[in-house]
């Protein structure tokens, strides 16, 4: 019989809620989020946010009438060579 493997650590709990890491310091954790507006003319377009959550700091903010995964690994990897990764320590 081959060992018993050990449970995965997950975020989410049985109460279908989630444990939320804390930001400790500058650059340690990013969030995005998409927005979807119309203009008064009724034309659709997208807004693409970045924000570091310790500092609350809006590091990218893309506007665009189409945001596909393409323009958005585009705003990471620029993001990623600006100010590098999110670190760990």
């Amino acid at each position: 019989m081959p060992m018993k493997q050990p449970k995965k650590g997950r975020l989410w709990l049985n109460d279908r809620s989630y444990v939320r890491l804390r930001p400790e310091h500058r650059n340690h954790i990013r969030s995005y989020d998409f927005v979807h507006c119309r203009t008064d003319d009724e034309k659709a377009f997208r807004t693409l946010n970045i924000i570091d959550e310790y500092s609350q700091e809006r590091l990218a903010i893309r506007v665009d009438r189409k945001l596909n995964s393409g323009s958005t690994i585009d705003v990471l990897s620029d993001l990623f060579i600006i100010r590098g990764g999110p670190s760990i320590h």
